[in-house]
């Protein structure tokens, strides 16, 4: 219902004239369903954001080339000293190029080493040795509870009618059998599962279903664009 601005103020911008404003007002005072007003429940405009997590699964590479000189370029790792020799070889010593368990390449590591690795220093190793792998075991922390990969962290917009649990188990475990919800994200205000948020959608609630032109005018354009090109390459 907008008219449109100067071209200097921007193509995508509006103004409403007084007459638009009259018409909006009294289709607002009317409440009542047409073309151009439609009644909704405010409910139908909010939605909990929750947060999904993946399982932090990793297989490491101890001689992947390309891996180790990152590892090796890191700043953190230069100042490692004689521990950095000593982890380089016992990488080398591991008869495994790839091993699909964190815990496993502690271990292997462990045994071919003296010294013992902080857990900083392990990160290191992990941000550079490992990557995500679905075949990799599952990875968790001391109390064995899974830890979450924040590289597969996603958010899922659940309208605020529908349960959570439910739409999680229709729209997402089917897809990630692995996924959950992380519960301690709650509303401030509700202190419910998920932030409250709200949109208004104009362009699905309002949209108008345009059928395409016929085939018969589609083909006919692209026969004449395809003399006109044969034409001008005849020219060249």
């Amino acid at each position: 219902m907008g008219d449109p601005l100067p071209k200097s103020l921007g193509s995508k911008r509006k103004y409403l004239t007084e007459e638009k404003i009259n018409s909006i007002v009294r289709s607002y005072g009317e409440f009542e369903q047409s073309k151009t007003s439609k009644l909704f429940a405010t409910t139908d405009f909010g939605y909990r954001r929750i947060t999904v997590e993946r399982p932090l699964q990793l297989s490491f590479y101890p001689h992947d080339a390309d891996k180790l000189e990152a590892f090796q370029n890191d700043k953190a790792f230069t100042k490692w000293k004689e521990l950095g020799s000593e982890t380089l070889t016992a990488l080398k010593a591991l008869d495994a190029d790839k091993i699909p368990s964190r815990d496993g390449f502690k271990q292997m590591l462990a045994k071919q080493m003296r010294s013992k690795l902080t857990a900083s220093q392990f990160k290191l190793i992990q941000k550079h040795l490992a990557e995500h792998d679905d075949d990799a075991e599952l990875c968790r922390d001391a109390k064995g509870k899974l830890e979450a990969n924040a590289e597969l962290r996603d958010y899922e917009n659940i309208p605020l009618a529908q349960d959570i649990d439910e739409y999680v188990a229709k729209e997402v475990t089917p897809h990630v059998p692995l996924a959950w919800i992380d519960k301690k994200k709650t509303d401030a205000k509700d202190g419910e599962v998920g932030i409250v948020g709200y949109e208004i959608p104009f362009n699905r609630h309002f949209y108008e279903y345009v059928p395409p032109r016929p085939l018969e005018v589609i083909d006919a354009e692209l026969e004449t664009l395809n003399k006109e090109i044969m034409e001008m390459l005849r020219e060249i």
